[in-house]
């Protein structure tokens, strides 16, 4: 069987050293990179299987690194997984709206990140598992496989998480999600996202999808749902 191999963006060796012990115990391959620049190189070169970026880099810091691989068709499905000292939810909730998939905070436990690495790696594989399909409804068309958007035959530029936001209550129109199963479809379950980042999404959303960003309904109190169409 491949052998997964993770990226490890990390200035501090000592951190490396404990990453990479015990992830190749677990039978993974390691590579590392010792600042964003270096980082966002060796990504877009050597495609590893899964990204562990700190967030606090010299230079180019670690939101910065993971913008940039988002935005880059070769490396933007490339799961990230944020490893920080920072204890600003800010930090973590623009990380995970610019597409990041899960973060650990220092310390942290090697059981612990190497069962984060497992569910995130899960997560992917499934996903890419799933048959692309094209959802239809009212003006939007949503291609799951090219993880693309038209509204009226015109393509609306959306980050990952708008995409997820978006294609779930597209697929179950009318079905009303609260902002917990939506943060579970997006990034699985138990994420400690807050229901203020669901809304901010939800508005930025409404916005790139215009006049049919109407379609996007708000149930007061409870979520979210994808009007019928009739």
């Amino acid at each position: 069987m491949k052998k997964n191999t993770i990226l490890v963006i990390e200035d501090d060796d000592n951190i490396v050293e404990l990453i990479s012990y015990n992830l190749e115990r677990e039978n993974y391959n390691v590579e590392s990179a010792k600042n964003g620049e270096i980082g966002i190189k060796k990504a877009k070169s050597d495609l590893p299987d899964l990204i562990l970026l700190d967030l606090m880099l010299p230079e180019i810091d670690g939101l910065d690194v993971c913008r940039d691989l988002k935005r880059d068709p070769k490396t933007k499905d490339i799961p990230v997984i944020m490893v920080t000292a920072k204890g600003e939810e800010a930090d973590v909730v623009t990380g995970l709206e610019m597409g990041a998939d899960d973060y650990i905070p220092k310390p942290f436990r090697p059981k612990e990140l190497v069962a984060r690495i497992r569910s995130v790696l899960r997560r992917s594989t499934k996903s890419m598992a799933r048959t692309f399909e094209m959802i239809k409804i009212h003006n939007i068309s949503i291609h799951s496989g090219k993880r693309e958007v038209k509204v009226g035959g015109k393509i609306v530029d959306l980050t990952y998480t708008e995409f997820k936001i978006l294609t779930l209550p597209a697929q179950n129109a009318g079905w009303v999600f609260s902002r917990y199963e939506i943060v579970d479809a997006v990034k699985g379950e138990d994420y400690p996202v807050t229901d203020r980042s669901v809304d901010v999404q939800i508005v930025g959303l409404r916005k790139k999808l215009g006049a049919s960003g109407k379609y996007i309904e708000t149930i007061r109190g409870f979520g979210y749902r994808m009007k019928e169409e009739s």
